[in-house]
């Protein structure tokens, strides 16, 4: 039974990071309904930012208090990946929003490759390792619960309950559900439907950020690879939880983050993915939405 709390606890750390991830994916389709391909290596962007900073930081004040060092790195890293996210937006996707569904698609997967190359070549290829930030664990019985478990808990869940307050109690979060339901008509009511799309490209990336930020502090390790298997899992998330919602991404986060961990645990390791998209494909099979999506209703 302990090894089995030890497992669950694990999990929901793991589907934590990627429920902040797919909070980025749900977000974008909900308001354009468009995949964003490249959100995972924006989240891969935010974790070697955040590298870069504390390189930087603890070549120059050395004994700097981790406190300052992880808010350091998650102010840069949420800045530097807005930035980009924006800066996607406006020149890859937002040329494209009256193309054929595809054209957008096609173009994030590009954003994808040129992220990733990006990096590859100017980080280099190899695996960029730090040493322990948080090295604090807890011992419950036989059951070991390390303080960067619980602080990446406690912010995945501090920034839900933000981000759902913004969505659904701000001027903000009206003009992103009034874009979300019909972009024409919010735009004749005076909605700023392309700023609206962008603060919503920019809050998906900042989220990204602060994933890579505790990915990086949880494995210790960046690599210019990791936008791509985390970025998939994430995606898979917010299909799972039902894509459009925010509480179904985190949903969804944990129950792979679960998945895979339990998995691990009590079968070979080798196919803990190969388990997860199967147990998607089962959901989605009888419950099309996922968890908690509701169904589209096209008036006419």
């Amino acid at each position: 039974m302990e090894y089995f709390v030890q497992q669950l606890f694990n999990g929901l750390t793991l589907g934590s990071i990627y429920g902040l991830v797919a909070i980025g994916y749900t977000m974008v389709y909900g308001i354009i309904g468009m995949i964003n391909f490249a959100h995972g290596d924006i989240f891969m962007l935010g974790g070697f930012a955040a590298l870069i900073v504390f390189l930087v930081l603890t070549s120059i004040f050395a004994g700097l208090p981790v406190a300052i060092l992880l808010l350091a790195m998650l102010v840069v890293a949420m800045l530097m990946t807005s930035l980009w996210n924006w800066t996607i937006e406006r020149v890859a996707y937002r040329p494209l929003r009256g193309s054929f569904r595809l054209a957008p698609l096609i173009t994030a997967i590009g954003m994808s490759i040129v992220l990733s190359n990006f990096i590859q070549v100017t980080q280099g290829p190899r695996n960029k390792p730090i040493p322990p930030m948080v090295s604090t664990v807890y011992q419950f019985g036989n059951i070991s619960v390390s303080l960067k478990q619980i602080i990446i808990i406690l912010i995945t869940a501090v920034l839900l309950t933000v981000f759902w307050y913004i969505v659904n109690h701000t001027a903000l979060g009206r003009a992103q559900r009034a874009t979300e339901q019909d972009r024409k008509m919010a735009a004749l009511l005076g909605v700023n439907v392309d700023q609206t799309i962008s603060i919503t490209f920019v809050m998906g990336a900042a989220l990204a950020a602060v994933a890579g930020t505790m990915y990086l502090m949880y494995y210790g390790v960046a690599s210019f690879a990791d936008g791509f298997t985390p970025g998939v899992k994430a995606f898979t998330a917010a299909v799972l939880g039902g894509i459009g919602s925010l509480p179904g991404a985190v949903l969804g986060g944990l129950m792979i983050g679960l998945i895979e961990s339990l998995w691990s645990a009590y079968f070979t390791i080798a196919y803990k993915d190969v388990a997860t998209f199967a147990i998607l494909a089962f959901v989605l099979i009888f419950k099309p939405t996922g968890i908690l999506g509701r169904p589209e209703v096209e008036k006419v």
